[in-house]
């Protein structure tokens, strides 16, 4: 049990990171980026061409990967989303931004698909079979590592939107993106730098999971439902919540590997995410929608 709640807190903190991204986008600019699942998968192949084509460690591979992924972030915005919510700006409820990002999922999900096929593909480090004994807790070397680096991350990120001026002027976007307007803070350029600063640490996170994990095409659908159970259970909007969701997750998928078959265990994910739903709709650190 021991063993498994280690392992569980292990993969939560990749699952937050995950989650860190979504939320930030939704926190500022008020959308679901529903192909957040896709951009994982796309940055997973960025560090496994590195690895097979560079030749580099799996994890210096974030020399290219962050960056890459800030710029396809920052593109995205500037070219597909930002022409139509500027479209839907007076639109009651408007969709538009959903539909595309769900349709920009597709295309990539299916054009990897049409350049990669459907094999899956994976890397071979050094460490890979390695573990680390502590007492009676057993940790894998690739899972430990990628909760030290999903820690660090975490942590950088918690302290740039929080001690920097960018990071002020991105909360303060996302506060009252008007009242920011009016005070000369150009919101549309804000918009591009959080999409961009979001598939960043979306980056992070598929260097962080290479070295353990297969990669298809399709491998963004698990992690995109992961990343919107935990973004709803921290609370819509929260960082913290997105953190404390993804350790919680993690938790509960791995110690419920000790009652039912391994495959089985994201279905007592959902179960209980749905159960407490009834209980907190709101999430751990969400608010009520009409407060």
């Amino acid at each position: 049990m021991l063993t498994l709640l280690v392992q569980g807190i292990l993969m939560g903190s990749i699952y937050g990171l995950i989650a860190l991204g979504l939320t930030l986008l939704f926190g500022i600019m008020r959308i679901i980026n529903f192909a957040h699942g896709a951009f994982l998968m796309v940055s997973m192949y960025l560090a496994f061409l590195g690895v097979t084509v560079l030749k580099l460690n799996p994890y210096l591979t974030l020399v290219i990967v962050v960056p890459g992924m800030f710029v396809i972030g920052y593109l995205t915005n500037r070219l597909l989303v930002q022409p139509v919510l500027q479209k839907e700006a007076e639109v009651r409820e408007p969709i538009g931004a959903l539909v595309l990002t769900f349709g920009l999922g597709v295309i990539l999900e299916n054009g990897f698909l049409a350049i990669f096929g459907s094999n899956y593909e994976s890397i071979t480090t050094s460490f890979a079979g390695k573990t680390l004994e502590v007492g009676s807790v057993i940790v894998t070397l690739p899972r430990l590592y990628a909760f030290l680096l999903a820690t660090i991350v975490t942590a950088i990120f918690y302290v740039f939107m929080q001690k920097t001026e960018l990071g002020r002027i991105i909360r303060a976007v996302g506060q009252d993106r008007n009242a920011a307007r009016l005070m000369g803070v150009n919101v549309e350029q804000i918009f591009s730098l959080s999409f961009g600063i979001s598939l960043a640490v979306l980056g992070v996170a598929g260097v962080a999971l290479i070295p353990f994990y297969n990669i298809h095409p399709s491998i963004g659908n698990i992690f995109g439902i992961m990343a919107f159970v935990t973004v709803l259970l921290g609370g819509l909007g929260s960082i913290p919540g997105a953190v404390i969701g993804g350790l919680l997750i993690g938790i509960v998928e791995s110690t419920s590997t000790l009652f039912v078959p391994s495959n089985l265990a994201p279905m007592i994910v959902l179960y209980s995410f749905l159960i407490f739903l009834f209980i907190r709709p709101a999430g751990l650190f969400g608010s009520r929608l009409d407060t």
